[in-house]
Order: C-alpha cells, then structure tokens, then sequence
C-alpha cells in the first residue's frame, strides 16, 4: 500500500478493468458506476478507486464542480471508512475534497458544521491512542531523549523547553536515565507549552510525582499558548544548559506567514500569482524542480515568477519570517540541543494536486502500518484513522491560508531552515539509534526500519520514510 501511487499520479499496477475505466470520461451521461465494478476483486476496486479519487481531486483543482460531484458520487459507491485500506483511505480523501468544494459556499459550510461538536478531551485521547498504536512517537521520544542525556553530561541545571507537551512518558522516561547518572541527577526545570491548561495540569502532576520518587530536584513551568505566541526570551534565565524538544510541532508555524483572505473559489490556490510565489519559495531547489516536472500531470499551470524563484538563492528559499524569528529567539538562548521530530513529507506543496498526490502516498503508509496492529473491527483504529488522520487529512486538501496548519515539509527542508538560522548539526549518537531499535524489538513492532541519513534519523514503514528525527546545536556566527 505504501507505493500505491507512483509520482506522476498513475496507479503502479494496470489491469484491464482499470484500462477500460481510464478511458471513460465522468460525465453526467454515465450516471452511477457500471455494474462490473461492484464485482471487481479487492486489488481491482483499489485501483480504480485511486483512479476515481485522482480524476476526481483534479476537477476540484479545476474549479469544475460539476464533473467532481459526478466523481464524488461514483467515488462514493466504493469507498468506505469500514472496508480495506484503499477504501478507507478514499473515504477520508473524498471527504475533504467535498469540504474544500462546500467553501465555495461559506453559508452552507458553516450550516452543515454549525453543530460539530469539537471535544478538546477526544482530541488528546486519540494522540494517546496514536501514542501506544504506533512506535513513532515512542521512537521520538527515545531518540530525543538520548541526545539530550549526552548533551547535557556534567550539567547540574537542566532546562527543558517542550514545544509540544502533552505525553509525560518522554519525561518520566527522562527522569528515570537522569537519575541513573554517575554523577548524580541535575536540577531539572521543564517548560511545557500547550494550549490547554488541563493537559499541562495532569503534565505536571505526573512529573512531579515521579521526580519526588526518583528525589529528583524538579520544576514544570506550563505555558498555556499557541506556539506562534510564546515569549522565548521571557525562558531564559542564567545558569541553565537548555535543550528543546519539537515533536511534530514546528511545521505549524509555517501558517502564520501565509495570512491569505480565504478565497470564494476551490481552485483560488492557483489564482494569485504573488502567493504563489510566496510559496514556490518555501520551496527548495530539488522539491521545485521535482514540482515542474510534474506539472503537466497535476493539471497546474505556474505563474511565470516560478522561472525566477527556481534560480533564487538559499536564501531565498530559506523559512518563512515568523519560523525565521522563532528560530533566531531559539538561536540567541544558546541552547546545547534542539530536536526536532517531523513528518517526512511534503505536505505544503504549491498546488492542490501536489498536495494530494504526496498525502496519498504517505496516508496509505500510515493507515497500513495502523492496520498491521489493529484488526478492521477496532474501534481505537477507527478513531486514529477518522479523528487524527482524517483530520489532518482534510486540513491539508481542504484549508488554505492562515487555517492549513498541517504543513508537513521534508528534512531536507528543515535542514535548510535550522542552518540558515544559525543552528549546526549534531549527528544523533549510534547509542541512539541501538535503543530505538531495541524498543521496536521488544514490543514486537515488525515492518517497521530506522535509517541514518545526513547525521539524522528516519522512521520508516517499510522502506517509506515517514518521520524524521535531527538534532542541533547552538553555532556562534564566524
């Protein structure tokens, strides 16, 4: 499942069914899908659903409600959130597309979701779900915590800035390896910030109890914001060896700088050459070139700018200006460490289409490796895939501007950004890599990889690549 969609956006198997499909043209006349196609084997329907789902995404990239309600439809009869992955993954994908058409009506959009009941509670249940479903997070949190562990040996006072605090095991893990040390534990002072005060109460109350049985001298500082809105200096204080941890975090202040007023058209993404613009240079030089080859398929046509911004500078290419600032506020604490943990895809793609194509292939990996775990009939399965997935599925097809904070970029990109803020590399230590290895032996975790690559790691699925892992240093400018 995880090659399920190939670059150009071609299904990576034919067969005839699917040869004879290709050549229909989803039009009115055609009505509901033909009777063959309820009949068709399991690999069969997949590949003509990935087929729908394709033609489909392209007539809402193109404005052309019509053809892409005809789509929806034929989609619809095949699709379920019950059925195999491809059946799944179609469910979540057609629904975002549906939500991204309905805000051509923004009356009608907020009608249907005025009732939409948004539990901050269900929200942190599923991330804890996730959390013991899935290695991914543990493997963070393990890696994070070694290259904290072997940055900050010696140090008697130890400040944290957790940039997404809702997990205590990473720190109580933390806690547990401190008080091991020869030397004794540091005084430890950790920064949670999140933008429920409740999460950071039962953080607190969790670490604390562990570092009073550990005698561990400890502190939990909460910070109830948004990341985009926290006062990085304020952390500071003398005396103090910092490290920060961003686990899937730092990819959401991207949004900040695309403030766009929201558009009345679907297909308004690729209406406006200057924000197009803006955005070809969030870009670097091997995703943009990767994005123009691509372009007749994904039916995109760019501005004439993207010639120039195709030959710009790393600079140029470098972070937006709010994830330019909240870097160089990190920068100037001088930390020992910072680890960064994202998704290792490239979800912030100029185009829709782009967009879609890069979201196929990543989701089918993630829902493949949920499927791996939990039998079909699960209901904590069901509710990582339609509450986390689907969500963040949905954010990335149907949001544009200030409101798409699923803006997944690749470590080649973050490697760019933290250089340019001033940040070296820290390769991650081959201790690191042993315990995350052993962690996926001991809970029996198979068909998952971790791979070195440029000093990092990479969380694999299979051979997908799905998370990255890399850790920096403060570097003094020459």
């Amino acid at each position: 499942m995880a090659g399920m969609v190939q670059e150009d956006g071609a299904s990576s198997v034919s067969s005839s069914p699917l040869q004879f499909f290709s050549m229909m043209s989803l039009s009115p006349g055609f009505g509901s899908p033909y009777p063959w196609l309820r009949e068709l084997k399991s690999e069969e329907r997949g590949l003509c659903l990935i087929h729908l789902l394709v033609a489909c995404a392209n007539h809402v990239a193109a404005g052309s409600v019509e053809n892409a309600n005809i789509g929806l439809e034929q989609i619809s009869h095949l699709a379920s959130p019950d059925g195999d992955t491809v059946q799944r993954i179609a469910a979540y994908f057609t629904e975002a597309l549906a939500d991204r058409m309905l805000k051509a009506w923004p009356g009608l959009h907020k009608a249907l979701n005025s009732t939409k009941i948004s539990s901050i509670t269900e929200e942190i249940i599923v991330q804890k779900l996730f959390f013991e479903l899935c290695p991914f997070l543990k493997l963070s949190y393990v890696i994070t915590n070694q290259a904290i562990v072997e940055a900050m040996e010696g140090e008697k006072m130890v400040h944290i800035i957790d940039l997404n605090s809702f997990e205590p095991a990473q720190w109580i893990n933390l806690l547990q390896t401190l008080s091991a040390r020869p030397e004794g534990p540091p005084h430890l002072r950790i920064t949670g910030i999140h933008e429920q005060k409740e999460v950071l109460e039962q953080m607190a109350l969790r670490l604390t109890e562990e570092a009073e049985k550990l005698d561990i001298p400890f502190q939990f500082n909460p910070i109830v914001s948004k990341l985009e809105n926290v006062d990085l200096e304020s952390l500071r204080k003398t005396g103090e060896a910092l490290a920060v941890s961003s686990v899937l975090q730092m990819h959401r202040l991207l949004a900040t700088d695309d403030e766009m007023p929201r558009r009345t058209s679907p297909s308004a993404s690729r209406t406006s050459s200057s924000s197009h613009l803006q955005r070809v240079l969030h870009m670097n030089r091997r995703t943009l070139g990767e994005w123009l080859e691509k372009d007749s398929v994904l039916m995109f046509s760019p501005s004439p700018d993207s010639a120039s911004a195709s030959a710009s500078t790393p600079l140029s290419l470098a972070a937006s200006p709010k994830m330019g600032s909240f870097l160089n506020a990190l920068w100037s604490l001088s930390p020992k460490v910072v680890v960064v943990t994202e998704q290792e895809s490239n979800h912030n793609g100029p185009s829709l289409m782009e967009r879609v194509m890069e979201a196929l292939n990543f989701y089918a990996a993630m829902f493949d490796c949920l499927e791996s775990t939990m039998s079909r009939a699960s209901i904590e399965r069901q509710k990582v895939e339609k509450m986390l997935f689907g969500e963040e599925i949905k954010n990335i097809i149907a949001c544009e501007g200030i409101e798409r904070r699923e803006r997944h970029e690749k470590l080649e990109k973050w490697i760019l950004r933290l250089e340019l803020a001033g940040f070296g590399r820290m390769p991650l230590s081959y201790h690191g890599m042993l315990q995350a290895r052993r962690l996926l032996q001991s809970y029996g975790y198979d068909g998952y990889k971790i791979k070195e690559e440029n000093g990092c790691l990479v969380i694999c699925w299979q051979d997908r690549p799905l998370f990255s892992v890399s850790a920096w240093r403060f570097r003094r400018y020459d």
